[in-house]
C-alpha cells in the first residue's frame, strides 16, 4: 500500500522532489520536499483509494474508537470522509482559541472518556497533531493513535509523539517515497542519497 501511495502522490504532484534548486519552506530551511496533500481533494479516484487506504489501516491495526478529531486544517476534509464512511462522530482542534464568540479551540462535541483516532495528512515535526492531542484531552476525551497520509520521519515528530503517548500510524513515508520515486524515474541514483541525507539533518542540510 506503501508503494501505491506513493505512486499517487507523485502522480498528482501531492509531494515533489527536486534538488536544484531546492525549496525554501516558510521556516526558512532549504529541503529537496515539498508537500501539498489538499490538491488531493481534486482528485476523485485518488482521494476515495487514500480514504479506503487509511480505514484499511484503522481495521489492520485493530484500533478501537468513538470518533475522529481533526487538526485544522489539513485533517478536516479527511476526518470528514473517514467519519461519513464509518458513521463516527467528528470533531477538529484549531491551531489556536478564537478570539471571538464562543471562543473555542475545539469545535464539535467532545463525549468525556470517549477515544478519538486525530486525523492529519502531514506530519512533519507534528506540531499540529500534538496540540490536536492536547485539545482533545483538555476536553475529556482520550487519543491513542493518530493517522496521517505521510510523513517525513523527522527525528522531532517521532520525540513529540513518544512524549505525547501516542502512536502514529501513515500510509508511506518519507524513505518509501523517495525508494517509489527512484523507482519511477522522477529522481536519479546521484540524487537519492543526498535526499535521504537531508532526513538526518534538515536544518544543516544544503544543496549541491
Amino acid at each position: 500500500m506503501a508503494d501505491k501511495i506513493a505512486e499517487i502522490l507523485l502522480k498528482v504532484n501531492a509531494v515533489m522532489l527536486r534538488t536544484k534548486p531546492p525549496f525554501r519552506w516558510a521556516s526558512g530551511i532549504l529541503a529537496p520536499i515539498y508537500t501539498d496533500l489538499r490538491i488531493l481533494m481534486s482528485y476523485n479516484k485518488e482521494r476515495e483509494f487514500v480514504v479506503n487506504s487509511l480505514i484499511k489501516l484503522i481495521k489492520k491495526n485493530k484500533i478501537k474508537f468513538d470518533g475522529f478529531a481533526a487538526t485544522a486544517t489539513a485533517g478536516i476534509p479527511w476526518a470528514a470522509w473517514l467519519s461519513q464512511k464509518l458513521k463516527k462522530p467528528m470533531i477538529y482542534v484549531r491551531s489556536e482559541t478564537k478570539d471571538h464568540g464562543k471562543e473555542n479551540m475545539v469545535e464539535g462535541k467532545v463525549e468525556q472518556g470517549k477515544t478519538y483516532i486525530v486525523v492529519e495528512d502531514l506530519v512533519s515535526t507534528g506540531g499540529s497533531s500534538v496540540n490536536t492531542i492536547n485539545g482533545v484531552r483538555e476536553k475529556g476525551g482520550n487519543v491513542e493513535h493518530c493517522i496521517a497520509i505521510f510523513t517525513y520521519e523527522l527525528e522531532k515528530s517521532q520525540n513529540n509523539f513518544q512524549n505525547a503517548n501516542v502512536k502514529l500510524l501513515t500510509l508511506t513515508n518519507f524513505t518509501s517515497f523517495v525508494k517509489t520515486a527512484l523507482q519511477k524515474k522522477y529522481i536519479s541514483k546521484e540524487q537519492l542519497s543526498h535526499i535521504m541525507d537531508w532526513k538526518k539533518h534538515p536544518e544543516g542540510w544544503v544543496s549541491v
